[in-house]
C-alpha cells in the first residue's frame, strides 16, 4: 500500500486521487480555523508560495475533532482561509483524523510515522506529515513545530529526484 492508493474528498463531494500529487513533495496538515495554531496558515502559505514551482504542495484537511475548533462548513472554511491568510493551496473536505470515522489517508499516515513516544493518534490541530517525491512519509511534526522550521527538510526533499 502506498500514499498514492488513496482518494481524498474535496469540497463539493469531488474525489481526488492522491496520484495527482505523484512526484511532488507534500506537506499534509490537519487544520482548524479557531485554534491557537491557526496563524500557521500564514507559514504554510509562505512555504507553498516559496516552493510550489519546484514541485511542493501543501494539502490541508480541516478537522473539527479537537475542541470543536473547525465548526464551519466548506464555504466558511474556504472564505476564512482566503480572506484571513490569502491561502491558495488546496483545502480538502473536512475529515476526522482519529476514531472510527477517521479518513483512510490519515490512518495510513499515522501508521507510517508515529508521534511523540510512539503514539499513533493525532493529538491536536496542525499536525504535519512530510512526504517525499516517491510518496514515502518521511517525517511527522506536532502542532508546536512552525512551518518555517520545515524549510530545510523540504529543500532537501525537493533536491532529490523522484
Amino acid at each position: 500500500m502506498s500514499l498514492y492508493d488513496f482518494n481524498v474528498k474535496m469540497p463539493g463531494g469531488r474525489e481526488e486521487a492522491m496520484t495527482e500529487h505523484a512526484g511532488k513533495v507534500l506537506l499534509v496538515v490537519n487544520t482548524a480555523s479557531k485554534c491557537g495554531f491557526t496563524p500557521q496558515y500564514e507559514g504554510l502559505e509562505a512555504l507553498y508560495r516559496t516552493y510550489k514551482d519546484q514541485g511542493f504542495e501543501v494539502l490541508a484537511f480541516p478537522c473539527n475533532q479537537f475542541g470543536a475548533q473547525e465548526p464551519g462548513d466548506e464555504e466558511e472554511i474556504k472564505n476564512f482561509c482566503s480572506l484571513t491568510y490569502d491561502v491558495s493551496f488546496p483545502l480538502a473536505a473536512k475529515v476526522d483524523v482519529n476514531g472510527e470515522n477517521e479518513d483512510p489517508l490519515w490512518h495510513y499516515l499515522k501508521k507510517q510515522q508515529a508521534g511523540l513516544m510512539g503514539s499513533r493518534g493525532i493529538k491536536w490541530n496542525f499536525t504535519k506529515f512530510l512526504v517525499d517525491r516517491k510518496g514515502n512519509v518521511v517525517a511527522r511534526h506536532g502542532p508546536q513545530v512552525k512551518p518555517a522550521a520545515l524549510a530545510k527538510d523540504i529543500e532537501k526533499l525537493l533536491a532529490q529526484v523522484a
